[in-house]
């Protein structure tokens, strides 16, 4: 009998998941394995269950296709975070029964491709019994163990495709543009566009902010004669002494207990605040879903491959609670549990930090 794994996405989609489909199915194939899809994240290791085989010759449209062919879920009986970034223990029930179906299912693995919730999750299911392997996914890039995880990519290079299209009419209004970006607890995303996207004024959660700062840079461009100011904030961004700016539950729905709280907002609170206190024309785009939609960039589509076809070799080589990760040039393996519950923030005295200071960017604080 055929050895078959299986590999489920969970949690937030991003560009690259079915490349990294494509790349498993591909590098199981060429072992003589069979690839078992399960649908709707870890919920589809519960009653009833849900899978589609996947035929790696079926597989080659996958490479430049975003989003995932098995659908993915961050809320459920699995949600393993709640709160701000804390987590919480499946039931044992609850694995036990996700255990008893993967040994049904006939799997001999389960890849899981995922961040740090989907990662925690794996771990738990590791420790019921269920043979592990991870792949490290989140355009937050914030995911310990690797020195990036896919779909950061190319959700920065949107993100500066939406600064470069924002500066023409900032320019032509001698407006303040503040784009708000994802980036709960890491600034990443906000940082590396910014950068690159020529932001003067740079947001992000590991460097609380003060509006005495930021204005100070508005009003000095002012008198350089530049009229107009981009600023890039990522969601979680605080001001000093503040918490999170969350969005409310839609109209006439309630907010999950079972998930983290949810983001956003903050942009609308820095253009409100800026235009009364320089009385600069200030407008607000918040990109939103849109980082997370789209082709994935070629680095994304290379790193996803060479991710997909390492975990099939942990897999032969029964290394499980590994999780692949990008260390250049090499891609290699880390325990899941070094991986999870630490949190990559931006380092605050690095050289991400300190090229837009000698730049002139504005990261919102005096230093």
């Amino acid at each position: 009998m055929k050895q078959r794994i299986g590999i489920l996405t969970g949690g937030g989609d991003c560009p690259g998941l079915n490349a990294v489909i494509y790349a498993v199915v591909k590098a199981a194939a060429k072992r003589g394995w069979e690839t078992l899809g399960i649908l709707g994240g870890f919920e589809g290791l519960l009653e009833p269950v849900r899978t589609r085989p996947l035929d790696y010759l079926e597989m080659d449209g996958l490479l430049y296709l975003g989003g995932t062919i098995l659908s993915t879920s961050n809320r459920g009986r699995f949600a393993a975070k709640v709160g701000h970034g804390e987590a919480k223990q499946i039931d044992p029930a609850i694995l036990a029964e996700a255990k008893k179906n993967c040994d049904a299912l006939g799997l001999s693995a389960l890849v899981v491709v995922g961040g740090d919730g989907s990662l925690s999750i794996g771990l738990q299911c590791l420790e019921a019994g269920i043979p592990v392997v991870g792949v490290p996914k989140t355009i937050d890039n914030d995911l310990g163990g690797t020195v990036v995880t896919f779909g950061f990519d190319t959700a920065v290079s949107f993100a500066t495709d939406a600064l470069d299209r924002l500066r023409p009419t900032a320019t032509s209004h001698n407006r303040v543009m503040v784009v708000e970006m994802m980036g709960r607890y890491a600034g990443w995303i906000a940082a590396h566009a910014g950068i690159a996207g020529g932001a003067s004024v740079i947001l992000i959660p590991e460097i609380p902010f003060n509006y005495d700062s930021i204005c100070r840079k508005i009003m000095a461009r002012e008198a350089e004669g530049k009229h107009f100011t981009l600023i890039a904030v990522a969601e979680g961004a605080r001001e000093q002494d503040k918490d999170f700016v969350t969005s409310t539950p839609p109209m006439g729905g309630k907010a999950d207990a079972q998930r983290e709280a949810r983001l956003g907002g903050i942009a609308s609170v820095v253009a409100a605040e800026v235009q009364q206190r320089t009385g600069k024309e200030t407008r607000t785009v918040v990109l939103g879903h849109l980082q997370r939609g789209g082709v994935p960039t070629t680095f994304d589509r290379l790193i996803c491959t060479r991710f997909g076809a390492r975990a099939v070799t942990l897999i032969a080589e029964k290394k499980f609670g590994r999780m692949v990760a990008l260390r250049p040039p090499d891609t290699t393996d880390v325990a899941i549990s070094e991986a999870v519950g630490k949190l990559r923030t931006v380092p605050t005295d690095g050289d991400l930090i300190q090229t837009g200071k000698a730049l002139g960017i504005c990261w919102g604080n005096d230093w």
